[in-house]
């Protein structure tokens, strides 16, 4: 039987052209790492449009509102968009092994070779709702120090992708890391990234190695104030919520 070759979007193919075994050691040593170029200007462009959309999401979030900074966001529901689905599916696979060698160190369960499968154990687990969101500041904005937990069910790394252009479209707007070890001050990462491109980091925790084997540190993220024009990013978690 002549067996039907599926090909492969863009989006999946740039995904698995990234230089992983940099990425991978950036993950290991500091908690976070910048990918090359995954989204194409017109791919971000249209994923910005989206946000007016209403009919794409299940829910929009004004972030001063609560208490977690000034901005906004919105979760996409499901069905995700194609190019949201494939970035979520792709990028999965690709770190789905790191994430099972932390839970290793940290003596947790393994997680599914599939985002489907995994996917399948949060709706088992009562978390059925979709997690990507686009973010949308403007001046003055900012995002509070956190960690994207959303039950008890939590996948380790989380992607953050830039798509409006710090060149032309805003100012400001950092991506800020912190670093907390035991019995340490708080360490602190600034990420400037470019259209396109993604920053890949912890979502809580990471295992560190010492002396006495491996114990965890605590990161949380964040992004700077917005000192002018607008932002736009795509998160893509990988755990479902509550």
């Amino acid at each position: 039987m002549q067996q039907t070759l599926i090909k492969k979007s863009d989006v999946v193919e740039r995904v698995e052209s990234q230089p992983w075994e940099r990425i991978y050691a950036d993950l290991e040593y500091r908690g976070f790492a910048c990918t090359d170029q995954i989204l194409q200007p017109h791919e971000c462009h249209n994923l910005i449009s989206m946000y007016a959309d209403c009919s794409l999401f299940r829910n929009q979030v004004i972030m001063q509102n609560h208490g977690y900074g000034q901005g906004e966001y919105q979760y996409f529901g499901y069905p995700l968009p194609a190019i949201v689905g494939d970035l979520r599916q792709s990028i999965y696979l690709q770190l789905v092994t790191i994430a099972n060698q932390w839970h290793s160190a940290m003596k947790r369960d393994r997680f599914p070779d599939t985002l489907s499968e995994f996917s399948e154990l949060c709706h088992q687990s009562g978390q059925t709702r979709p997690t990507p969101l686009l973010l949308k500041y403007e001046p003055e904005g900012y995002n509070c120090l956190h960690q994207d937990l959303y039950g008890d069910l939590t996948f380790p790394l989380q992607v953050a992708i830039l798509l409006s252009d710090p060149a032309k479209d805003f100012s400001g707007g950092e991506f800020v890391l912190t670093e907390q070890r035991a019995r340490s001050q708080a360490k602190v990462e600034v990420v400037n990234l470019h259209q396109g491109q993604a920053v890949i980091f912890a979502v809580n925790h990471k295992p560190v190695k010492g002396k006495r084997g491996s114990s965890r540190i605590n990161l949380r993220h964040g992004v700077s104030r917005i000192l002018s024009g607008q932002r736009f990013c795509l998160g893509v978690i990988f755990h479902d919520a509550k």
